[in-house]
């Protein structure tokens, strides 16, 4: 099965949607606030367009959508006023692979404009919305068309599973016991994505076209530090205890791996640089704890809301190679070893934005 086939976030408005458990996502974008107002303020004062043309890369579904669009709306809004300037029309562009659930999207656009009348007022500038299916790692938009680009929680997700020449025996992403070959087609797999996504941005961005991007990632320079991937060594725990208990055939835990890298912010600066179209603005890192929607006493729950967001990331990729019978049981024993590993050790995700300016 193609990994744009079942690389794609639990759809709908349920207990276990992404919808509904996304809140280390909301969390992510509320602390980059400020780079995207910075930005976006920058690009309008400069351009001063007709109509503003943004997407928004690796969407998903639900109230995370809306937030950045409502942001960048209010941010022109204040910058016109304060300068006198004419309305800009807005054409939101949202971008996903085509098993993402667009409908709840559009479904929501309803409840979105009422909202955003009663934050802005009536008279904020008219705004269009389409969706783009399709990979960000290809062409997806025509040439000099955008003016901004935001992506939040997307691009540490590769194009596809690195072709690895060893086993990953244990575990299902980079670790400590995992084979140096598997650390370096991790990288080269990211590097090949990366490298390709600014290239084709650099395509479709108008000059002086700015973008803001984040995504999980490290401090630490080395692709297996604990900073990076400890949320999926936990997951291999869970899974080779099934491997333990007979339930799942071992073949099945050592040749699943995650399609995912966290960068570390030298990683980014050198590939940018490489590539060339762009020139980095800002380039830092943010904290998320790993118990964001409790009170950091509240063990219990803090697992618990943990494991929901992951199943509602993870959990597509999972049945594809393990089948839908054991997912409760999986994610069950998930949030044990969450809950337990929370209550030891101090847990935070690292997340690292990157503000970028097309040069030419």
């Amino acid at each position: 099965m193609k990994l744009v086939d079942v690389l794609h976030m639990n759809g709908g408005m349920g207990d276990i949607s992404y919808a509904n458990n996304s809140l280390v996502q909301r969390k992510a974008i509320i602390l980059t606030k400020p780079i995207i107002e910075q930005a976006m303020s920058d690009l309008y004062n400069n351009l001063l367009p007709e109509t503003l043309c943004i997407a928004d890369l690796g969407c998903s579904s639900g109230a995370n959508t809306f937030l950045v669009v409502s942001e960048l709306i209010k941010t022109v809004e204040k910058e016109r006023r304060k300068h006198g300037f004419h309305s800009s029309d807005f054409h939101f562009l949202f971008n996903d692979l085509p098993s993402n659930d667009f409908n709840t999207i559009f479904q929501s656009l309803g409840e979105f404009k009422h909202n955003l009348r009663k934050q802005t007022g009536e008279k904020f500038a008219p705004c269009f919305f389409s969706g783009v299916p399709g990979s960000f790692y290809t062409r997806l938009f025509p040439s000099n068309s955008l003016h901004f680009i935001h992506s939040s929680y997307s691009l540490h997700w590769l194009s596809q599973v690195p072709d690895l020449i060893e086993k990953n025996k244990g575990n299902v992403y980079m670790s400590s016991t995992s084979p140096p070959s598997v650390i370096k087609a991790y990288y080269k797999q990211y590097e090949k994505d990366f490298t390709n996504f600014l290239k084709y941005r650099s395509e479709e961005l108008m000059k002086g076209g700015k973008m803001v991007l984040t995504f999980l990632g490290r401090e630490s320079e080395d692709p297996s530090s604990k900073d990076g991937g400890y949320i999926w060594e936990l997951l291999s725990m869970a899974l080779n205890e099934f491997v333990v208990e007979g339930l799942i055939e071992e073949e099945k835990v050592d040749s699943f791996n995650i399609p995912n890298y966290t960068s570390s912010p030298a990683e980014v600066k050198y590939i940018v640089e490489k590539e060339g179209s762009f020139t980095i603005n800002r380039l830092e890192t943010t904290r998320v704890h790993w118990n964001y929607a409790s009170n950091n006493n509240d063990i219990i729950n803090g697992g618990y809301n943990l494991s929901r967001c992951m199943r509602a990331v993870a959990e597509p990729l999972l049945i594809s190679q393990f089948g839908t019978k054991l997912m409760d049981l999986v994610f069950q024993k998930y949030e044990k070893i969450i809950t337990d590993c929370m209550a030891k050790e101090e847990t935070e995700f690292i997340n690292v934005t990157v503000s970028l300016t097309k040069k030419k």
